[in-house]
């Protein structure tokens, strides 16, 4: 009888693509397909909690075929990511006016990332007090203590690294290794590898000018034909997020979410504070919010319902460049940087909360000036490196965590609500992302002003 109420379920999903296909044919937006894709996907995965319950075995095998659509666009996305960063700085850096540029932006990428991870901890800090959270109010089960076990047999391979050896692994001594995507900073090594190309093409453009030509020529070459991949996957989002977001609600632990509703409740204060701090600082530069928000939404929402920042480079890029006039160079830049490094959420956000919850429980005053001045000068260290997928939130909370002398477990008693959080802490990841783009191709006077308030500047690939 389950196959039977499996095939209903993938019928029920096949038309709702149909759906989306339909509004395509008909030329419909893509920002409003994005949304109806969300909004078809939170309807199918809601249908599948109350009918049959989220740890039922028809939700288990109907999910899975409903990976095919969710994680199987995300693969694509991901498969995309290392040519789309290699081809794209390195297209960028041999089109740069002056190499100093390069210099000034990766400077200014890197400083307001870091900066906003900084403030983020802040931010956190603040909820967790505003909501009084505490390690002792959450109750261990069998599934939470075995994560923490894990966590903590986890962290004995990160406490023998100091701060020096952790920057080294930013830096490639396989380059091909890197170009599969086997280590957390893989994309930051691709983006080292990549700017180490660029620049040698500018000093071989001054000495053997014809054979830098030839090169410069085979780049543009595949830098058209790898974003003409990116569009063409790109117009799958609509598909992919309906997938991702029925699966989501349809495994959503409700119980779970209940019992640590203050904690989900305080994430979500801080993720919306942060977000709305990016808007006054956007504000700040002469930049309009609101056209902002209206933009990237569709980008943010992909981030959310697939909890990888990593995965949403292409259209990190796609958005900045096509509906925000960002510098091209500068959009490929803060996208790849973006992806590992100052994530306000997972290693801003996350981390400072969880060290004001332990505090306590190991008698210190989390609101004390000796413990939260290193505490946020280490997120901010930190924050360098945190793999842009899922999991990568724990991965800084255990660097955090060990570098304050606390215990790690916590991180694993949050399992049940692990899923909720990180959805929103990966759009704010990507919003910094976009943010870091914007306001660096501003300061360096290389934003175009009139694509940016344009209401009607989106990729017009997208639309069809």
């Amino acid at each position: 009888m389950d196959t039977v109420f499996i095939i209903i379920n993938i019928a029920i999903m096949l038309l709702f693509i149909g759906i989306l296909i339909g509004m395509q044919q008909k030329y419909v937006s893509f920002s409003k397909r994005v949304f109806a894709g969300l909004g078809l996907g939170i309807l199918l995965g809601a249908f599948l909690q109350i009918v049959y319950s989220a740890d039922s075995e028809v939700v288990s095998a109907t999910t899975d075929w409903y990976n095919i659509v969710g994680r199987g666009y995300v693969r694509l996305l991901m498969m995309i990511v290392i040519p789309l960063v290699m081809v794209s700085i390195i297209q960028s850096i041999i089109n740069l006016e002056k190499s100093s540029e390069l210099g000034k932006m990766s400077a200014w990428i890197i400083g307001i990332l870091v900066s906003t991870a900084m403030v983020a901890a802040v931010v956190g800090v603040t909820s967790s007090s505003i909501f009084n959270l505490s390690a002792d109010q959450i109750e261990m089960g069998q599934a939470e203590e075995e994560r923490g076990l894990a966590l903590e047999e986890r962290l004995g391979s990160l406490e023998g690294m100091t701060t020096p050896q952790k920057i080294l692994e930013f830096i490639p001594s396989n380059i091909f290794l890197d170009m599969t995507g086997e280590r957390a900073t893989s994309v930051i090594a691709v983006v080292i590898f990549s700017i180490l190309v660029g620049i040698a093409v500018l000093g071989v453009r001054r000495k053997q000018p014809e054979q830098a030509e030839k090169f410069v020529d085979i780049v543009n070459t595949l830098y058209t034909i790898v974003m003409r991949i990116v569009t063409i996957i790109l117009r799958l989002a609509p598909f992919g997020i309906l997938g991702l977001m029925a699966n989501t609600v349809a495994q959503t632990n409700v119980a779970g979410i209940i019992e640590l509703g203050k904690f989900v409740g305080a994430s979500y204060v801080a993720l919306i504070t942060m977000f709305i701090i990016h808007m006054i600082i956007l504000a700040f530069f002469g930049l309009n919010p609101l056209t902002y928000t209206r933009k990237v939404l569709p980008v943010l929402s992909f981030a959310f319902t697939s909890r990888s920042s990593a995965g949403t480079i292409p259209l990190t890029i796609q958005v900045q460049k096509e509906s925000l006039g960002v510098h091209s160079g500068t959009a490929n830049m803060a996208a790849s940087f973006g992806a590992t490094i100052g994530q306000n959420g997972c290693a801003g956000i996350y981390p400072a909360m969880l060290a004001v919850m332990i505090a306590p429980t190991q008698g210190i005053d989390p609101l004390s000036p000796g413990f939260l001045i290193p505490l946020i000068l280490i997120i901010g260290i930190s924050s360098f490196g945190v793999a842009g997928v899922g999991g990568g939130a724990t991965f800084a909370a255990l660097i955090v965590l060990s570098s304050m002398n606390l215990p790690v477990a916590l991180a694993g008693l949050l399992i049940t609500v692990e899923p909720l959080i990180d959805m929103g802490r990966t759009a704010l990841n990507v919003n910094d992302s976009i943010l870091s783009g914007t306001l660096t191709s501003k300061i360096m006077k290389k934003l175009n002003i009139k694509k940016y308030n344009d209401k009607e500047a989106i990729n017009k690939d997208l639309a069809v």
